[in-house]
């Protein structure tokens, strides 16, 4: 997807893709990573997300990553947080205790910002890009991150002939074509949510599972 795309969805408030509460899954499973005390989770294309709020109260450094200033600013404005802001080489870096976002290019960030992640938390990022891109994706996170670093990944999969994405299906063969090389995977939870997701019934879906994978970096 094209930047404007996603800055034309925050600038028009067509974010049905934002949680108004913290994830469940993440609250459910994020224990099991038994992450030491100041790791720094990496949360591409994070949003506004209440996600950020919830790492950084379990004792962890956040490093969030989002295309739209908007977005951005109304994170830390709804949070009644004063973020320091700088330049980080393309990127604005906001920052407010433990957390910081960086507003940018994810594709920008190299070895000097994503090194030293010792986590990976994804909800929303694999499934919100095309094909090409999320090869592109998951190619700069098996570059960048260290190995040892762990993550939850959240997908949704579904017949993509019944719907046009975003939200992108992606199945659990290329979860594992995309990351299998690199990361060791596991399945935590696979839930059928299709009587919870109306937009997608309305759409013409017969099927919607979402999937949380525990990941490990070899």
């Amino acid at each position: 997807m094209e930047p404007k795309f996603w800055q034309e969805r925050w600038a028009r408030n067509q974010i049905g893709f934002h949680l108004p509460e913290v994830n469940p899954y993440l609250q459910r499973h994020w224990s099991t990573l038994a992450l030491a005390d100041g790791a720094k989770v990496l949360v591409p294309l994070c949003g506004k997300s209440l996600d950020l709020i919830w790492l950084a109260s379990q004792g962890h450094r956040v490093l969030g990553v989002e295309l739209s200033e908007q977005a951005v600013e109304a994170f830390f404005s709804e949070q009644g947080l004063a973020p320091r802001i700088s330049r980080r080489g393309e990127s604005k870096v906001y920052q407010a205790g433990e957390i910081e976002v960086w507003c940018g290019d994810f594709f920008t960030l190299d070895a000097d910002a994503l090194g030293d992640c010792a986590a990976l938390y994804d909800r929303a990022a694999l499934i919100a890009l095309p094909p090409l891109m999320r090869a592109q994706y998951t190619e700069h996170l098996n570059t960048f991150l260290a190995k040892g670093c762990q993550g939850l990944l959240i997908t949704l999969d579904y017949d993509q002939t019944q719907k046009v994405g975003p939200p992108f299906a992606v199945t659990d063969d290329e979860v594992k074509m995309l990351l299998g090389m690199h990361w060791a995977l596991e399945v935590l939870e696979e839930r059928d949510i299709l009587g919870e997701s109306w937009k997608f019934v309305q759409g013409g879906v017969t099927r919607l599972e979402e999937r949380v994978y525990r990941l490990t970096k070899a």
